[in-house]
């Protein structure tokens, strides 16, 4: 007899066709795994006990519960399958290990690109600046498996004693400041420099939306291919950039030029912004910041206010924290031994994060909270609980919310 919150299963139905990772279901409906399944053309041809469809569900459980070891992810996948007539059998490592090789990281990438939206709604506290949405970009790194494959593809750090330890990928997102819903990524070699991965990641920028970026990103190419994307700009620049004082507003700001390096000494084709410069006085640190941006009008936008917003840019440092620190563990290194492992990996903990971030959302728009009030730790104690108690939830199932992204 099926147990409450089980379906019964046909007698043709594989048990591994059940498996389901909890609450992250409702994030990643099966029906949509399989769509990308077969758009990246990973669909089998012959009976597994790892379909790709069980495969995908155990990158992300993986990546829920990172450094536990591929067969008790497994067994936490498969907790209460069981029907009394029969049970799902533990595949062994190498089993995953081929089950991983054969889905590849195609099927994660698209799941990504049709699932990890921006979930900020017109009511999410903490998400806006008058009529822009807050979005801000940066990057880090993960340390990697030691192996030659993962070294010649991703390279490793320099360090006063020689090399680092690991390999290294360079990791560059796009994240909402109020919800840290990272909605873009891109995974790259340790010799890619940040602002070439994140030139990448502006087909995701929207008129409406407010980048905020640190003074490692600004290059004259940069802000205008981010500028071409509709959005508007506020990054912070090195205190020695060459800003001639065109007209100074009565905010204190002032509009100045940029140009591309073949026209900065003759002053050709400028580029009009508007520059903020403050310090913080409260603190005692006598440090000039230096914010340029798009936004002329310091009606729009006054300039005490800009300066104040640029904090919301440490958003997304909290949001790679939150990644690295809390989810994947501190000084932790990624397990795949291969390249396509390494990105499948990163997808997959890209993956999960959305997923407890939209969560959290919900949770937050329920009780009329800023989402930054919630605990991602907490909130990421009881996604991991929930995977055992509702993994009988069978992915055929019609989930009442089918949207991926219900608002």
């Amino acid at each position: 007899m099926a147990r409450v919150g089980q379906v019964k299963s046909p007698a043709d139905e594989r048990i591994s066709d059940r498996i389901a990772i909890g609450v992250l279901t409702q994030a990643f409906p099966p029906g949509l795994v399989d769509e990308v399944i077969a758009e990246t053309g990973r669909v089998e041809k012959r009976s597994r006990l790892l379909p790709a469809r069980v495969v995908v569900y155990f990158v992300l459980a993986m990546c829920l519960f990172f450094g536990q070891g591929y067969e008790e992810v497994a067994r936490l996948l498969g907790e209460g399958l069981g029907d009394g007539r029969r049970s799902w059998r533990v595949p062994t490592t190498a089993a995953i290990g081929r089950a991983r090789r054969r889905l590849g990281v195609e099927p994660l990438k698209a799941l990504f690109a049709r699932v990890c939206h921006p979930v900020a709604v017109p009511e999410t506290a903490g998400a806006w600046y008058r009529r822009w949405h807050l979005v801000a970009v940066d990057g880090t790194t993960l340390d990697l498996a030691d192996t030659e494959a993962n070294d010649a593809h991703f390279g490793r750090p320099g360090t006063g004693r020689g090399i680092g330890a690991f390999p290294q990928a360079r990791v560059v997102g796009l994240a909402e400041c109020g919800t840290h819903a990272v909605f873009g990524a891109v995974v790259g070699p340790l010799s890619a420099g940040e602002q070439v991965l994140s030139r990448r990641l502006f087909t995701h920028l929207r008129e409406g939306m407010l980048l905020l970026a640190d003074r490692g990103f600004y290059g004259f190419e940069l802000w205008q291919a981010a500028r071409a994307s509709g959005a508007d700009l506020l990054w912070r620049v090195r205190s020695n950039a060459a800003l001639p004082v065109m007209r100074v507003l009565e905010d204190g700001s002032y509009l100045s030029t940029v140009h591309a390096e073949p026209d900065r000494r003759s002053r050709r084709n400028p580029v009009t912004v508007r520059v903020v410069e403050y310090t913080l006085a409260r603190t005692g640190d006598q440090v000039v910041y230096r914010l340029v941006t798009t936004i002329l009008d310091p009606e729009q936008a006054p300039a005490h206010e800009l300066a104040a917003l640029y904090a919301q840019r440490w958003e997304i440092e909290t949001t790679l924290d939150e990644i690295k620190t809390h989810q994947r563990g501190p000084k932790l290194v990624l397990r795949s031994k291969y390249p396509w492992g390494v990105e499948q990996e990163i997808y997959g903990l890209l993956l999960v994060h959305h997923a407890i971030r939209q969560l959290m959302h919900q949770a937050a728009l329920q009780e009329g909270l800023d989402p930054d009030r919630l605990s991602f730790t907490r909130s990421l104690r009881v996604v991991r609980r929930q995977v055992p108690a509702q993994a009988a939830l069978s992915p055929r199932q019609t989930h009442p919310c089918t949207d991926p992204h219900p608002r």
